[in-house]
């Protein structure tokens, strides 16, 4: 069994290269795999491995500058959902492209899973999802507002284009763990909106403790690692990724003619060329080989 840890912190690091290298060694000598960003910001990720291993990355963790207060969620798989380690530098531990937002400045007010509910159905508030369309489009909270954007980088100018929709309004925003919601709530504060709240330890926090008969939630919440989706008490969900695109499928996709497997998707199918699906079918047979040989091919990881 293999535990997930799925984490971020915002801190400031004066010199994140100088953490990258013995935060990663310990990751490979302890068997941990996933990602985590550094960034003058903070630190961000989700890793797996043994609970040893994961409870000794976490404390390392914990003893960087600033990061006592670490917060986490996890989570447990049967098989290894990552294919191997990334410990990466960043300019952002999450990628809004607005040089000004600063969460360690002031974010929106913290709501809780047990009282987000009551919040959300309130005559005045304006629910906005801060998720990519392709996470919306499989599960979202009853009511909520979907941008539509592609990444996180969007979200300042759809909220530009539609701010008036939402005079007199207060707004509640809610991401997957919460990190976005850190960013895009001091964002609207610095825009004038008056008041921001947001869901405490995302959607997947709701998803851990509200019971299914209790909640507003409706679908799967895409996550990125192996799992692709978790429905309420965290199960995993259904859904299959394609790994053409990245994109979550639902079982059904694969019986459309424009899904190959490890290729492409009906999503897909006519965003990338002859030679893009070449490459990506040359990717999958590798894999089929090295699955055939007993190894594991590092192109087969879920990222």
């Amino acid at each position: 069994m293999f535990t997930i840890a799925a984490l971020y912190h915002f801190t400031r690091f004066d010199d994140p290269a100088a953490l990258k290298g013995p935060l990663e060694a310990l990751c490979r000598a302890e068997g941990v795999k996933g990602t985590l960003l550094l960034a003058r910001e903070g630190i961000n990720g989700t890793i797996a491995g043994p609970r040893a291993g994961i409870d000794a990355v976490l404390a390392h963790i914990r003893a960087l500058p600033g990061c006592a207060g670490l917060e986490w969620k996890e989570a447990e798989a049967a098989e290894e959902p990552f294919g191997k380690l990334k410990v990466r530098l960043k300019k952002e531990i999450v990628t809004m492209g607005q040089p000004d937002v600063d969460p360690l400045a002031g974010t929106g007010h913290y709501v809780a899973p047990a009282e987000w509910n009551d919040l959300i159905r309130q005559p005045d508030v304006a629910v906005i999802d801060t998720r990519n369309d392709y996470e919306v489009a499989i599960g979202t909270f009853e009511g909520a507002v979907d941008p539509q954007t592609r990444s996180f980088r969007d979200f300042p100018a759809w909220w530009e284009a539609n701010r008036e929709r939402f005079h007199n309004k207060r707004i509640a925003m809610f991401c997957t763990g919460g990190i976005r919601c850190e960013k895009s709530t001091n964002y609207l504060l610095g825009q004038g909106v008056p008041e921001v709240y947001h869901l405490k330890g995302g959607i997947l926090k709701y998803l851990e403790e509200i019971p299914e008969d209790q909640s507003t939630w409706q679908g799967d919440c895409f996550v990125f690692d192996g799992r692709i989706s978790v429905g309420h008490g965290l199960k995993p969900g259904a859904h299959l990724l394609c790994h053409g695109c990245r994109r979550p499928l639902e079982p059904e996709d694969t019986g459309r003619p424009e899904y190959e497997a490890g290729v492409s998707c009906h999503h897909c199918f006519d965003e990338t060329s002859a030679e893009d699906k070449a490459r990506f079918r040359e990717r999958t047979r590798q894999m089929k080989l090295a699955r055939e040989r007993g190894e594991k091919h590092l192109g087969g990881e879920v990222s």
